[in-house]
């Protein structure tokens, strides 16, 4: 099905992009964290495959791409090596790291809750997988860096939403028999703009009604 939607060699392309951004996150984090160069290296790695590695093994696609694409392991120490000289740099053009982090997430959770239907599973199931595939690299980097998963923290925007959006999208496209490269190019696109107005206008999930106002200190 994916080879329906893009040629291999986009999609390739398309991935290796949504890795690299994705590791520079991570990588961002860990100079953060004062980590060294091989936390560096972990926290981009784990970040950039984590989730695609975490729907490989429960669709059962193994071994998963992570291991059988060298560039989709070199990726990460690329930007491990950016990071790691040019760190005050990057910081200065965040800005446009988080765009094309934006794009990475639309891309991912389309591209997660295909593959995952493509292997068998249901719609709710695929799109769980969708969303699995966009943030649970950021997951793992936040929980290895002994932080709060941003997606569980009500003072960060919108990150995971707009992937749900996105997955819901793909399976209603499925269901309705009207998957095709432009119906899942809107998904993508859909999701990518729905993050990017959660940055630029700071959209947040709303929190447990009628919470007691000491909870307004756990951050």
């Amino acid at each position: 099905m994916l080879q329906e939607l893009f040629t291999p060699s986009v999609q390739h392309a398309l991935d290796l992009v949504g890795i690299f951004v994705f590791a520079i996150s991570g990588a961002l984090l860990a100079v953060r964290k004062n980590f060294d160069v091989f936390g560096i290296a972990v926290l981009a790695e784990v970040t950039a495959l984590g989730g695609g590695l975490l729907r490989d093994l429960i669709i059962g696609a193994v071994p998963p791409a992570a291991f059988t694409d060298l560039g989709y392991f070199l990726t990460p120490l690329v930007a491990t090596g950016l990071v790691f000289f040019l760190h005050p740099q990057v910081e200065r053009i965040q800005v446009g790291v988080n765009v094309f982090d934006a794009a990475g997430l639309g891309l991912f959770c389309v591209t997660g809750t295909t593959k995952a239907y493509e292997y068998g599973l249901g719609l709710t199931a695929s799109a769980a997988l969708g969303l699995a595939t966009a943030v649970g690299g950021g997951v793992l980097r936040d929980i290895l860096a002994n932080e709060v998963p941003s997606l569980l923290r009500w003072d960060r925007d919108l990150y995971a939403v707009p992937a749900i959006v996105g997955a819901t999208m793909i399976v209603l496209c499925i269901r309705f028999d009207v998957l095709n490269a432009a119906t899942s190019g809107l998904a993508v696109v859909t999701a990518f703009v729905l993050r990017l107005l959660a940055m630029r206008f700071h959209w947040r999930a709303p929190r447990a009604w009628n919470r007691r106002s000491a909870a307004a200190e756990e951050t």
